[in-house]
């Protein structure tokens, strides 16, 4: 109650009172209290105790010999955000993702971004589950943000979610060459490009002239940076947000990839057309030769380019580095490194900024207004060591940016991993005391640079498409 009073909110209510509990214990004895939400749950507190130790412990037997304790802390960790999905008459309809703990559900976003890393290290036929479950919903080209609690309709209110769709469903097929799975979906997945060519909801569309994504509408918030506050959306971005057509870009190479893995070789060379098409426009236009580094968002409204120093080009790198010329994506990395990354994550905006905002506090209208302004994200700390590695080649390195962040397992919620941080140091945690991505992005780059160091994966891979 006083984190709520410190956050602007309610801090009290009434609470329900079942009793007391009173128990003398000598010395040698112990108790147990058991409490559980399952209906049919008899267990004394021993064998509850049990259980969880063996949960635990099959668990962590999956991982492979000498995986660091903090790895596996985090494995225990992802396992808490994985649940069965409800459909509104109460009844089991797939498996799902949430974002985080206390106050979020399973949101489209969120759970694309945290798939690969929250399940396929061993739980491949969950992940399966939850690509089935979006993909049953898509609408009109689009993924839905938000399932409604209420039983109420899906929100589609976002231009992101459904292109990491792709990225989740590729890094399904690369653990588990899974070519049903690719057969039952890609007309989903091709329906997806065709409405997003011709355009979809709130702008989101193709722009017939340079093949670039752009999206946006007054008063609607569409990318990650969603905060809002009453009417006023903090950071709009509309236009050509990098990220966005970076993902555009790995969206059309994947579905080359994977024609040709089905033996539709014309289909395949119809995608990689496309996207050496938006890769020859990327990299011109949104190159800030001032700055070394990308642009945000090009063709904003009232013409211009949006220049602020955001982590949101690090996917322009993290995605796929052949996107971007050699000498770019170094600059990139080199900009974000310096500009904006922390132990704990990347800052969402530079401290250079005049908008900067350095800590994460007081009550909503202050909080909101600060989220993409500086505060930094648990989950962008991946993709940056995984595109610190695509540029210098230190597999090493790249995983000693991630254990920077092992200590903070022990500082908030234990075992956990916060949603953010306050821009500037010492970096108090705040956000969701558990935030899925933040752990799974984590878990996602420890393990795809653990196979890089025999196996040179992520160089082959991403040369493919150069």
């Amino acid at each position: 109650h006083r984190a709520e009073r410190e956050r602007g909110l309610d801090d009290r209510e009434d609470l329900f009172r079942p009793g007391f509990f009173h128990s003398q214990l000598e010395a040698g004895e112990s108790l147990h209290l058991t409490a559980t939400t399952e209906s049919g749950e008899r267990l004394d507190g021993s064998t509850a105790l049990l259980r969880e130790t063996q949960r635990q412990q099959r668990i962590q037997r999956a991982l492979p010999s000498g995986t660091p304790d903090w790895i596996a802390r985090l494995h225990l960790a992802a396992d808490q955000f994985v649940v069965a999905r409800q459909d509104a008459g109460g009844d089991l309809a797939g498996k799902t993702v949430i974002a985080g703990y206390p106050w979020f559900a399973d949101w489209g976003r969120d759970t694309m971004i945290a798939l690969p890393g929250l399940t396929l290290s061993g739980r491949v036929d969950e992940a399966a589950s939850i690509l089935r479950t979006f993909a049953r919903h898509v609408s009109e080209g689009m993924l839905p943000n938000r399932f409604p609690d209420g039983g109420e309709a899906p929100e589609y209110n976002t231009a992101d979610a459904t292109l990491w769709f792709f990225h989740a469903l590729d890094c399904y097929l690369d653990a588990t060459r899974d070519v049903s799975l690719l057969a039952e979906l890609l007309p989903v997945m091709a329906d997806i490009l065709a409405w997003h060519e011709k355009g979809t909801r709130y702008g989101i569309g193709m722009d017939p002239e340079d093949g670039l994504l752009r999206a946006g509408v007054p008063g609607v918030q569409l990318t990650w940076m969603d905060a809002k506050v009453g009417d006023w959306v903090v950071t709009p971005r509309i236009g050509k947000p990098v990220e966005i057509n970076a993902l555009w870009h790995f969206a059309q190479t994947a579905m080359a990839r994977w024609h040709e893995l089905l033996g539709d070789v014309t289909a395949a060379a119809r995608y990689e057309l496309r996207a050496t098409r938006i890769r020859d426009v990327f990299r011109a236009r949104f190159w800030n030769s001032h700055d070394k580094g990308l642009f945000d968002v090009i063709d904003i409204p009232g013409g211009g380019n949006d220049a602020s120093v955001r982590p949101n080009q690090i996917f322009a790198v993290s995605l796929d580095p052949a996107l971007l010329y050699e000498e770019q994506a170094r600059s990139v990395v080199e900009v974000c490194s310096r500009k904006l990354l922390t132990p704990v994550g990347l800052r969402s905006l530079s401290p250079d900024d005049a908008a900067y905002s350095p800590l994460f506090r007081g009550g909503p209208v202050q909080r909101d207004g600060a989220y993409h302004q500086g505060t930094v994200w648990s989950w962008l700390l991946g993709p940056f060591a995984l595109a610190h590695f695509g540029v210098h080649r230190n597999a090493a390195h790249a995983l000693a940016l991630l254990e920077a962040s092992a200590a903070h397992l022990d500082e908030a919620c234990l075992g956990q991993v916060s949603e953010v941080f306050d821009a500037d140091a010492p970096h108090r945690p705040g956000g969701c005391f558990a935030q899925a991505w933040g752990v799974a992005e984590t878990l996602r780059a420890w393990h795809r640079l653990e196979r890089e160091r025999d196996t040179g994966y992520l160089n082959i891979r991403n040369q493919r498409h150069g």
